[in-house]
């Protein structure tokens, strides 16, 4: 027997007895007694017990059987409405947060595409001087300053301070911080259309002071630290550090329907070293298991978002077994994967490997420019048209053929023909932001760092036609082809919609295992109707190694495969989505 009992009670300990007028959204097994020690709490239609199992108090529903019998169905409907409860049954202990679900919208997009002319200049930087972030290491790209919010669709609700103060959040696997706007946040609009941090309100707010920056893609956020308990579904964090943001500057904060950011990263990303909820919430003992998974909801009919379930998994949400691979770079869930296919066919450049990043805050498949550029010709999506990459298959193509049949290293030919001033051990690193900046007129440096680009994406598509057996007229018709597909740089391409029968799948190699995407699946639609438009679910982004070549895996992936992180064995783990 099972009632609907609503989530968002998330301080029940302070309101027993307490009529709630909440709309009851989520369905919560009734728990009989067993063998334990309790203390009971009379209400008229409602047991609460207090179960200590191991002198730790539970929470625990039971329906008086006696009680059903002398009330009517619309009795219990109506109590199921005013008095709803959250708890966690004490077989499974898990802590389920329901997720909304927005449509991507027009607004949205003009907002990214506004914003990415701030971000241009940011994303040229780390991909031509290798800028890294918190992690401290050379190598490392700062994959938070690379995300683009407006995106993004899937948010829940969390509560800071005593008593809770209630916020929409992103839940963000790609970042690690908690911030909030503060109400001492005076000079950016965008805080005063969202829920602001009052301290004074709250009997647990703790100063701290130490000031916080975030440089996203789009933007950067700036405030200070704070402590205070947090409320993640019936579970009360205590004494969690936060960022209280002072400065929201970017349109993506004005636009966007979240109020913050609740990061799932490691602790190495962590601005400020600051602790982590999820760290926290292990620490204290709050979650049965150092794990916690993604259902994504993609049924666009469908209301319900999904769900976040921290302490393990729900098996109603996945089919079969996951396939797990190892963490092997933590801060981000990284982790190495195969080759990407395109219906049947290889695309070259991961075909000896590539490094991926699952991340729930991100929309959109990221990935090299190389692969994304055959990706769209595939799909017919609408691109950039690069005349340098015109000039270099014109004048370099058939050498670039030739010296690939003579056996000659491929990510050294650039170099020797001049189009490189290095030993070929970077790999396609410059991104065509480069390509496309400098058809405005740049400088003879930043021209060569662009034909060095173009080149080193020629040396891996021939690569891949001279694998099908073709001839070199149909390699260079191919570059040309390619060079018109070319994506365009911090956004999204195009494709039509009467279309999507003829597109073919695409896969992720992952664990050895073979994970299709189909073109219902990795093309969005915005709008409705006849103003309605496609949107080609893949962008480019081009990390150079050791670090890259890198794919990031936002929602677009993470909606057909349910996703797990495992903390305790530093593992991410997917199964197809129910």
């Amino acid at each position: 027997m099972s009632v609907k009992l609503s989530p968002l009670i998330q301080h029940f300990r302070s309101h027993l007895g307490r009529e709630k007028k909440k709309e009851a959204t989520e369905e919560w097994p009734l728990v009989t007694p067993q063998k334990r020690t309790y203390k009971e709490i009379s209400h008229p239609f409602l047991s609460i017990f207090l179960v200590s199992p191991q002198k730790s108090l539970k929470l625990v529903g039971v329906i008086r059987m006696e009680t059903i019998r002398k009330t009517t169905t619309v009795t219990l409907f109506l109590f199921i409405l005013l008095f709803p409860i959250v708890f966690s049954t004490p077989n499974d202990r898990l802590i389920r947060i329901g997720l909304k679900k927005i449509k991507i919208d027009r607004n949205n997009q003009l907002a990214a595409h506004l914003d990415s002319k701030a971000g241009e200049a940011l994303k040229a930087s780390i991909r031509k001087y290798g800028l890294h972030g918190n992690l401290g290491e050379p190598e490392d790209i700062d994959i938070v300053a690379l995300k683009n919010y407006l995106g993004a669709q899937y948010f829940g609700e969390i509560g800071i301070g005593t008593p809770p103060q209630n916020f929409t959040v992103i839940f963000d696997t790609g970042s690690s911080n908690l911030w909030v706007p503060s109400s001492k946040c005076y000079f950016s609009i965008s805080c005063y259309l969202h829920s602001r941090y009052k301290s004074g309100r709250s009997r647990t707010y703790k100063a701290n002071g130490k000031r916080a920056d975030i440089q996203y893609g789009t933007g950067a956020i700036s405030g200070f630290f704070s402590e205070d308990h947090v409320t993640v579904g019936d579970l009360v964090v205590k004494n969690q550090e936060f960022i209280e943001a002072t400065r929201e500057p970017s349109i993506t904060f004005l636009v966007a329907k979240f109020d913050g950011i609740l990061g799932l990263g490691f602790k190495e990303i962590s601005v400020g070293n600051a602790v982590p909820v999820w760290y926290n919430m292990v620490k204290q003992g709050l979650v049965k298991e150092p794990v916690f998974s993604f259902w994504l909801n993609r049924n666009p009919e469908d209301d319900l978002g999904g769900e976040l379930v921290f302490g393990g998994m729900d098996p109603t949400h996945y089919k079969g077994d996951h396939t797990y691979v190892p963490v092997t770079h933590k801060g981000y869930w990284q982790f190495d994967m195969g080759d990407f296919l395109i219906g049947d066919q290889t695309t070259g450049l991961c075909a000896g490997g590539c490094s991926a990043i699952v991340d729930s805050g991100t929309s959109l498949l990221t990935g090299p420019t190389a692969i994304i550029a055959q990706v769209n010709h595939a799909i017919g999506a609408s691109g950039v048209v690069s005349q340098e990459c015109k000039v270099v298959v014109s004048e370099y193509g058939a050498t670039i053929i030739d010296m690939l049949l003579s056996k000659d290293q491929p990510m050294k030919i650039c170099s020797q023909i001049g189009l490189c001033t290095f030993d070929g051990t970077r790999g396609v690193s410059m991104g065509i932001e480069s390509v496309v900046n400098d058809t405005a007129g740049k400088d003879s440096g930043n021209l060569g760092d662009a034909l060095c680009s173009v080149c080193e994406m020629a040396v891996v598509w021939a690569q891949n036609q001279l694998k099908q057996n073709q001839t070199q007229e149909n390699i260079i018709d191919y570059f040309n082809q390619l060079c018109e597909r070319l994506p365009s740089p911090m956004g999204e391409s195009v494709v039509d919609c009467d279309s999507l029968a003829s597109m073919p799948s695409v896969s992720f190699t992952i664990g050895g295992k073979i994970f299709e995407l189909t073109p219902e699946q990795y093309v969005l639609k915005v709008g409705e109707g006849e103003v309605a438009q496609c949107i080609s679910g893949f962008t480019a982004l081009d990390v150079p190694p050791p670090r890259g070549p890198l794919w990031i895996l936002g929602d677009v992936f993470m909606g057909q495969y349910h996703t797990v992180f495992d903390h305790g064995n530093v593992q991410v783990g997917f199964a197809e989505a129910t």
